[in-house]
Formats: structure tokens, sequence, C-alpha cells
């Protein structure tokens, strides 16, 4: 970036506006981060990290921080949770790590921003600030103007939307409306490993998959915890995020399923549910100097569980187009777009897609996946995902 230019203006603070902004200044590039909230951090629980997450962390610096937290599983495990018994498992061994050259692993969603945080606060090129939250902005040909709900104004060459599922900059960059609902409801909770049945204490990504739900289990920070997500089909009408539930109420939507299974959400307590949104791909992405980034750009649901690394991988893409192509930023956005629109739009028409045909069916559907998936292979498997985890999200 040449002296005396203006910086990139980025709108949030979570994983993929932190990831965007080390990434331009592994690129020279300096940075304003606009984040709405009063405090920098990260609700939720776990987040599952494919050898794709691993060399976005290798590109944005962070890659030795990134691995000292994570939890390495030994495989993904599919359970069916009407009989309690195992459909198939994909071994995530030596043979996984050769061949996509990175590990598969799990990580609490606070302790990885909170590695991005660290690595960003430690960049004099990165200017952190709270309580700024982007409204909208405008744009002359040479600068982008970001409004803030403080009234304050800021100026930057451009400004990138990584403000989540409902960005203000996508009302004004896609002007699509709210995202889509998906009448999923999601609870989540975190146990600790004591409470685990001590016979379910794997050192797997495990999916119960039952008719209209699922259950999703792991060890998180050092085997301390396990997260729990359990989701249900309800046909729930309206978004919700992190409404503390009662006990008997995330049951509801298990009656059906084996004790077993039960068991495991009767392990859980102080439940948080969200009800799933995503929205349909779109290629309108950019506009002139702006240009959306992570849920802003491509809300999906979590059944491919590749929310947080297609960020990190648009934050790669991002900074890699800025960098290669200095004089021209407008050029280097449609660049970025046209390079992510394809690969995001793949995983979230294939989460919605995996939702149905793998996490939810019932009746002979359900048997039609337990018979196809039982007889492949953890290299049939590998084959299948050679495509998602081979890259940083700069090919493919």
């Amino acid at each position: 970036m040449t002296a005396g230019a203006k910086p990139v203006l980025i709108a949030g603070g979570g994983i993929g506006g932190l990831a965007a902004a080390l990434g331009l200044a592994q690129k020279g590039i300096a940075s304003v981060l606009l984040e709405k909230a009063a405090v920098l951090g990260e609700i939720g629980a776990g987040i599952q990290l494919g050898p794709n997450a691993f060399h976005a962390f290798d590109y944005l610096g962070v890659g030795e921080a990134a691995r000292g937290m994570a939890v390495y599983v030994d495989r993904m495990r599919l359970m069916d949770a009407l009989t309690a018994e195992e459909i198939t498992h994909v071994d995530l061994g030596e043979a996984f790590r050769t061949r996509f050259g990175n590990p598969y692993a799990v990580v609490h969603r606070g302790d990885l921003h909170g590695v991005f945080l660290r690595a960003c606060r430690d960049s004099a090129l990165i200017d952190l600030r709270v309580s700024s939250e982007v409204m909208d902005y405008d744009q002359d040909g040479a600068s982008v103007t970001a409004y803030l709900a403080t009234g304050e104004r800021v100026c930057g060459s451009l400004l990138i939307g990584a403000d989540g599922l409902w960005s203000n900059i996508r009302k004004q960059v896609t002007a699509d409306g709210p995202p889509r609902v998906s009448g999923h409801t999601t609870y989540r909770s975190v146990i600790p490993t004591g409470q685990m049945p001590e016979d379910l204490r794997w050192n797997a990504a495990t999916l119960w998959a039952g008719p209209k739900c699922h259950l999703v289990h792991y060890p998180l920070s050092g085997w301390k915890v396990f997260n729990l997500v359990v989701t249900c089909h309800n046909d729930a009408p309206e978004p919700v995020a992190g409404k503390p539930v009662s006990d008997e109420e995330v049951m509801k939507g298990f009656a059906h399923i084996h004790p077993r299974a039960q068991d495991i959400i009767r392990h859980g307590s102080n439940w948080k549910l969200w009800v799933l949104c995503d929205r349909d791909p779109t290629e309108r992405w950019v506009d002139g100097r702006v240009a959306l980034l992570g849920d802003a750009a491509h809300p999906m649901l979590q059944y491919f569980a590749q929310g947080a690394c297609q960020a990190m991988e648009d934050a790669v893409c991002l900074s890699h187009m800025l960098g290669s192509y200095p004089g021209d930023p407008t050029a280097a956005l449609e660049r970025y777009r046209a390079q992510r629109f394809p690969r995001t739009a793949r995983v979230q028409l294939l989460s919605r897609a995996i939702g149905e045909h793998i996490y939810h069916p019932d009746g002979e559907h359900a048997r039609l996946r337990n018979a196809i998936m039982s007889a492949k292979t953890s290299e049939d498997y590998y084959r299948n995902l050679a495509w998602l985890y081979g890259g940083t999200g700069l090919a493919g």
C-alpha cells in the first residue's frame, strides 16, 4: 500500500473480519476494523476445522497458535439415532493428514477468536475500534465513507462487510431482504467431560442422525468439556439467536430417538437455542469499492461445518487479490468475488442437501443413506472431499 493511502475499512470483528485484517497486514495493507459491540469477543461453543482451515491459518500467519489450542479428533463418526448403531466413520489419522497436508480438528469458537484477536493487536497495521457499528456507506470512485451508528464518519480506500448474517453492508450491496429461515432449531450446551457418559467420550466428531433431528458432540478445550449441539426440524417460523431454554423444551424434539442418544441430551444444561438461517447464493458481493465476506456474503447452514472455514478462506483470497492488484483495488475485489463465489455457493447448497439427505431423513430415505454411506471406505470419502479440503480458497 502506498504511503499516505487510506486504510481498508472492515465492518465486523468476528473471525472473518479479524482474519481479513490479518490477511491485509500480511500484504502491508493497513485496516481499520469497526465492531458494533463494546468488547471484541465471540459467543458460541465449538467449531470444526477441516484441513482447509489450517491452510488458511498458515497463510494468515497464525498456524502455530491455532494448532496449539485445537483438539485433534481421530475420526468423523456417523451414528443412527434410532438404533444407536454406527453407520460409518471416516479415519482422520495419518492417511488423512498425508492426503490433505493438514489435520481435522475441533476448537472452541472463543479460543479461535482469541488467536486472531491477539495477532491483530500485535500488528501496527490494524486499528481495532469497538462500539462502531457501520450502518451504511457512500463512495466517490476514490474512497469509501462508512457512516456509524454514533454519527461518526470513517473514510477508507475500501469497505469490507464482514458483519454477519444480518449485515448492514449487504443491505446496500445486495438489497435482497432478510435471510431465509430454515425451520431448523439448534440447541447448544457445553458439558464438563466428567458428565459425559463414559462410554461415549470418543475422540471423534460424532453425528447421531435421526428423523428430522440430529445430535453432534466432540471434545473441546484440552478435553475439559464436550461440545453438544442438537437440532430438530420443527418448522420454527422466525429467527432466534442465543435464547435460553429449559431442558424440557430441548427434549421435545427428540422423544422418538434411541434412549442412548436421549441420555446424551439429558447431560446438557444451560441450553440456548438458535433458529438456523441461510440465503440462496448470489453473485452480488461487490459494489465498486465495497465487498462482502463470510456470512454477510454467503450464510450457510451448519451441516457441512464450513461457515468459519469459508470466512477464513475469503480473507485469504481477498488479501491475496488486493496484494496482486495494488494499483486497481476495484479489479481486485472483482477477482475475489469471481474466485470465491462458485466455491461458497457449492458449500451453501451442499449444506442444505447434507441436512436433508444425511442428517434428517426417515424411513426408506434413511435406509438408503445407511446403505450408501456404510459401503464407502475412508479413501472414498477422501476423494469426495478433495475439492473442499485441498486448498486455501485461492483455487478450486
